[in-house]
């Protein structure tokens, strides 16, 4: 995977659907990892301990995923829920669809449209709500030049398909920019050929980022 969906920072979208007076509120927020997921779904249940179910689903970067019907007949809630966004290619994010139960029931059929139309509108929610954004594999290469050579790398950068993240002004000027992973090989490159076969750049490990 060299890229994926997620839920901004500090956001938290909700969706509602309601079938036979049966509500179901999907919440879905960003996590690092299995245990800020756990921490969410856990204040969700404090938040709705009155529901009948609250049902999590989460889908972690490094490819680790879980969920729970939470009570519900097998794979009619936390299955559809993580189908959901498995489809819309989303990692590290949590999704707890709560449930008021509304005396009448729905059979697995039903309850999986309500699950996925819940989540699907939380989803929604938080594109019209700017709350989506795009992690992308990419490489920091950081580059020590002489104030003379800035405008140029500066358009090396731009022309490899970079962006520069960092300028520090000392003696020298101190680069970091960012690239997909794969594309810094180019800067590199044009770098090495500028500098007449010195090394100027240092490449870092390939990290999920926003560009």
């Amino acid at each position: 995977m060299t890229e994926y969906q997620t839920i901004a920072s500090d956001t938290e979208a909700t969706g509602e659907f309601e079938d036979r007076r049966s509500r179901f509120i999907a919440q879905i927020v960003r996590v690092s990892g299995e245990r800020e997921a756990q921490a969410f779904i856990d204040e969700v249940r404090s938040r709705h301990r009155d529901a009948r179910h609250n049902v999590p689903a989460w889908i972690l970067a490094d490819g680790r995923e879980r969920c729970s019907d939470d009570g519900e007949p097998s794979h009619t809630a936390g299955t559809p829920i993580l189908e959901v966004l498995r489809a819309a290619n989303m990692a590290n994010v949590c999704c707890v669809v709560t449930r008021y139960f509304g005396g009448t029931l729905l059979g697995p059929g039903g309850l999986k449209r309500a699950y996925t139309a819940a989540t699907q509108r939380a989803l929604a929610e938080a594109e019209r709500m700017g709350g989506v954004v795009t992690m992308t594999l990419t490489t920091r290469v950081t580059c020590v030049i002489p104030y003379s050579a800035y405008g140029r790398v500066e358009r090396m950068i731009g022309d490899c398909g970079g962006r520069i993240r960092d300028s520090i002004f000392a003696e020298d000027v101190q680069l970091t920019a960012v690239f997909r992973t794969g594309e810094e090989d180019r800067f590199v490159a044009a770098m090495r050929e500028y500098a007449a076969g010195e090394d100027l750049c240092v490449v870092g490990e390939p990290t999920f980022s926003e560009l």
